[in-house]
């Protein structure tokens, strides 16, 4: 379960979030794009906007469940 006191620093204020866990595979990144993207030096990925609308929403709940190591999370 990600822990939303160990958000990495790069994440925007929001529901979604990303933690220290993260391994940098990159499946949020494909999974929600409009949402996700990986630092310029590739050791993490972060939310670089909050969902906005039901697709948006969608895919970020995708990325969350197929993060492998549960560096993802949700506030509200």
């Amino acid at each position: 379960m990600a822990d939303k006191t160990n958000k990495v620093p790069e994440t925007i204020p929001g529901p979604y979030y990303v933690d220290e866990e993260c391994i940098a595979c990159e499946l949020c990144v494909d999974a929600a794009p409009g949402n996700f993207m990986m630092t310029d030096d590739g050791t993490h990925a972060y939310v670089y906007k909050q969902p906005e609308n039901d697709e948006e929403i969608a895919a970020s709940d995708d990325a969350m469940t197929s993060c492998p190591v549960d560096a993802i999370g949700k506030d509200g």
